[in-house]
């Protein structure tokens, strides 16, 4: 997940397609042919999307659907750099973004009468969209740790203050959406809240972290052994094992901390029937069950979704452990997210 993971988060997503995109017209060919761009994730975690694509494309004669993974940001500029018409016709956004996009204007509402299928969306997770999209998928933050390194596994997230961890613990920097969900779990988990963080400034600085640039630094020092735990996205963990490598995940009590990444359409998209058509497309209950296996194993956001076995490590699957999900309230920390991250990088520049 920045995004949001964007990806899921901060969606830690690669920006050479999206300038190439820039030059391209949205609507291609002669005969009326029409291209749909969304933007999309990067790597592996694009799949389930390449899906979806394609069976759009085999069930409308002339259309393309293009996905373009970028950096959300970028993808940003670009659509306010625009006359005219939107580059892009729709977009992912973990939940900090998803609250500026909808503050800055650039996402539509949703119209529910225009999806079959928004009837069965969590009403939880439907929510915190504020009417904007619909929530597609959540990833969860969690502790990964390398079996290698780490004899004990963790239990909650005070364990990663325990003296035999000393040294061994990385922590992501603030300027991803897991480094935010980060410092609101510690902060809450030692007395504090979204709007005040000080226990969370705190504890980190006994903790004497190593610090990750990137979530996918982080998980690069975790696969080499450089440190021995990390909060980790369940979906970059499950990637990590999947490659032999010896690394566990952890729901840590009180619970791992679920974000939420909506798809949207973009202001003055061209093909806002195929929008919704695509919106559709991701909440129907065979694209959910699909993201929600291996190798991806994204939270259903719909009802009647079973977790498959694979899955079960990475993603809560009985009520008792959808009970435990930790949330954040973005609302308090997106306002002030520059200045987090200039106190972050202060706090810990080496």
């Amino acid at each position: 997940m920045n995004a949001p993971k964007i990806g899921r988060r901060d969606f830690a997503l690669g920006l050479a397609a999206g300038g190439a995109l820039l030059a391209s017209p949205s609507v291609v060919g002669a005969q009326g042919a029409r291209e749909l761009v969304i933007v999309s994730f990067a790597g592996q975690l694009q799949e389930p999307h390449q899906w979806l694509a394609r069976r759009m494309e085999q069930a409308t004669p002339g259309l393309r659907v293009r996905l373009v993974p970028s950096e959300s940001q970028d993808i940003v500029a670009s659509i306010k750099a625009a006359q005219g018409f939107s580059p892009f016709d729709a977009m992912p956004n973990g939940e900090p973004p998803h609250l500026i996009a909808q503050r800055d204007g650039y996402i539509k509402r949703i119209e529910p009468a225009r999806l079959r299928n928004y009837a069965n969306l969590i009403p939880e997770l439907n929510a915190k969209s504020g009417g904007f999209g619909v929530p597609a998928s959540y990833s969860l933050i969690g502790i990964a740790y390398n079996e290698r390194v780490i004899r004990n596994a963790p239990a909650s997230w005070a364990d990663m203050w325990k003296p035999e961890y000393a040294g061994k613990v990385g922590i992501p920097r603030a300027s991803s959406n897991l480094g935010l969900g980060v410092l609101a779990i510690v902060a809450k988990i030692f007395g504090g809240a979204e709007d005040n963080l000080d226990p969370a400034w705190t504890k980190l600085q006994e903790l004497k972290p190593v610090i990750g640039r990137t979530p996918t630094q982080l998980i690069q020092m975790l696969e080499r052994e450089e440190i021995g735990m990390a909060p980790i996205w369940n979906n970059d963990a499950a990637g990590s094992a999947a490659k032999g490598l010896p690394i566990k995940f952890v729901q840590p009590a009180p619970g791992p901390v679920a974000i939420v990444s909506f798809m949207s359409e973009i202001n003055n998209s061209r093909h806002s029937d195929l929008v919704y058509q695509w919106i559709d497309g991701i909440l129907s209950a065979e694209y959910q069950q699909m993201a929600a296996n291996a190798p991806y194993f994204f939270g259903p956001t719909v009802r009647g979704v079973t977790i498959p076995e694979a899955a079960r490590p990475y993603t809560p699957s009985t009520p008792a452990e959808v009970a435990r999900l930790q949330s954040v309230d973005w609302a308090k920390i997106a306002p002030v997210r520059g200045q987090i991250v200039e106190r972050f990088d202060r706090t810990f520049a080496s």
